[in-house]
């Protein structure tokens, strides 16, 4: 799609000598800039006036897609509504203008805001204690995993340094153990999708003394509930290990069970994804990180403040707000709507893995295998519904992965709507599969070429100019 000609860019409005601002009057004098910090020409701006620019975005905004849009199915990742209060709460002006190094006895309220949230959380995990500090859910893997190495140190235990990590967990996981200078390991799934135990044994007896900790998501990334944590925990335990829990799948957790409960030593929250901020595309977000009584000498200060303030004010007023009695029906229902939507697709769906999921499932494409239409497509074909696609090829596990978490905010309704949207996706596969595969027709824009976009971006006005005037040479 030619961009030029639907005017989607700000630099195609523009207009020489048009302008959309009025600045004051100088009351500073002037000042020469150094040569070695000046331009050598004027940096190439597009000259707009305000009704425009405001017509522009107002009209790119439209394009963007949220919870707030519409169903946001995002399996892994909790894209759950975000109630306005928290937004209220978080824009209170006594607390939005604070700034970090202003003198202590001004932020007492804040500090209650932090104390009160850390509480909250412990009492929902079972952990003792809490650090704010941590910016975001990989962030928080590695402060865990820092406490972790820095408790073996403190013990003289330095040989451990081997992480056990599922071959179903999150990329993050042996990532962040490599970051903090930890060897990983991956232990094997079941054909039911769960932690190997016999697979762990023998990992347990030939590497015992090295194992620092065992990271393990619980329901896992399958969407599935591992069964024997009990077994699992006094495995590592006996050997001196500890167990880490990471916290992205906490959602259907809540109301039902706790990490600490489970044995888990260290754990971290995905704050900005079960307690309720807008995220995705980079932020923003938050990772607390629990422990167990006794280890919280080895929080490291990874940052000087309490980490994304904001995200905590959301936090602890979605808490709050919720109570103590409302607050056990978020896991509960986040696995009823799960289900629903499973149980209603699995006759024209894949389902690898058949029984009872929690928050989310996986299905491993269409039945149907024979019309050629595959994961990518049907994701393409539900923007034209006006719905967000689900996790695609994630896990691994599976070649046509199509991951549905629906969270515990959805009507009935809105997930019947999804399911006969689907249902119509998987009728058009075999009636019209071309429709599906050249999908979607409705939207902005057209499928896009992800692997020449992803190799050759075009992040310039001046190169988008080239390319066209290039590509008109050669037609």
């Amino acid at each position: 799609m030619n961009n030029r000609l639907y005017g989607n860019l700000i630099f195609e409005w523009s207009q020489e000598g048009r302008q959309g601002y009025s600045l004051p009057k100088n009351r500073f004098g002037n000042y020469e800039i150094p040569d070695a910090l000046r331009r050598q020409e004027d940096a190439q701006l597009p000259e707009c006036d305000e009704m425009t620019v405001v017509r522009h975005y107002t009209n790119l905004s439209a394009n963007n897609f949220g919870v707030d849009n519409g169903f946001y199915p995002l399996g892994s990742c909790t894209m759950k509504y975000n109630p306005k209060i928290n937004e209220e709460v978080a824009a209170l002006p006594p607390f939005q203008n604070l700034h970090p190094l202003q003198p202590a006895e001004t932020t007492r309220g804040a500090e209650a805001v932090c104390t009160m949230l850390c509480r909250s959380l412990c009492e929902l995990t079972g952990m003792h204690a809490f650090t704010l500090k941590p910016y975001a859910g990989a962030h928080g893997e590695l402060t865990g995993l820092m406490v972790i190495r820095k408790y073996h140190e403190h013990r003289g235990d330095d040989a451990r340094r081997l992480v056990i990590v599922p071959d179903s967990a999150h990329g993050t996981n042996p990532a962040s153990a490599a970051v903090c200078g930890l060897e990983i390991v991956e232990v094997k799934s079941t054909a039911e999708g769960l932690v190997d135990l016999d697979d762990l044994i023998q990992l347990v007896k030939s590497e015992g003394p090295r194992i620092a900790a065992m990271m393990m998501t619980n329901p896992n990334t399958l969407g599935l509930f591992e069964r024997q944590i009990p077994e699992i925990e006094k495995l590592i335990h006996e050997v001196g290990g500890l167990m880490y829990y990471d916290g992205a799948n906490l959602n259907p957790m809540l109301g039902a069970a706790r990490p600490g409960d489970m044995g888990f030593d260290v754990m971290h929250i995905n704050l900005h994804k079960t307690f309720s901020t807008p995220h995705g595309g980079g932020g923003p977000g938050a990772g607390p990180v629990g422990v167990r009584e006794g280890l919280e000498a080895f929080f490291p200060t990874v940052s000087p403040y309490h980490g994304n303030f904001a995200v905590a004010m959301r936090a602890l007023a979605y808490i709050l707000s919720l109570g103590r009695e409302n607050v056990k029906m978020v896991g509960p229902l986040a696995t009823l709507n799960a289900n629903y939507i499973k149980e209603c697709l699995k006759d024209v769906y894949e389902l690898p893995i058949d029984g009872l999921c929690k928050h989310e499932f996986v299905f491993d494409g269409l039945k149907d295998k024979s019309t050629g239409v595959t994961t990518m497509d049907v994701a393409k074909r539900l923007l034209d519904y006006g719905y967000h696609a689900p996790t695609i090829y994630f896990p691994l596990l599976f070649h046509e992965s199509l991951m549905i978490e629906p969270t515990e905010n959805e009507s009935k309704e809105t997930l019947d709507g999804f399911i006969a949207v689907m249902r119509q996706i998987a009728e058009e596969a075999k009636a019209q599969p071309e429709t599906v595969k050249s999908a979607p027709h409705h939207t902005p824009i057209s499928r896009v070429d992800d692997v020449l976009a992803a190799k050759h971006p075009i992040t310039t006005y001046r190169q988008l100019l080239a390319d066209d005037a290039t590509s008109s040479c050669d037609e």
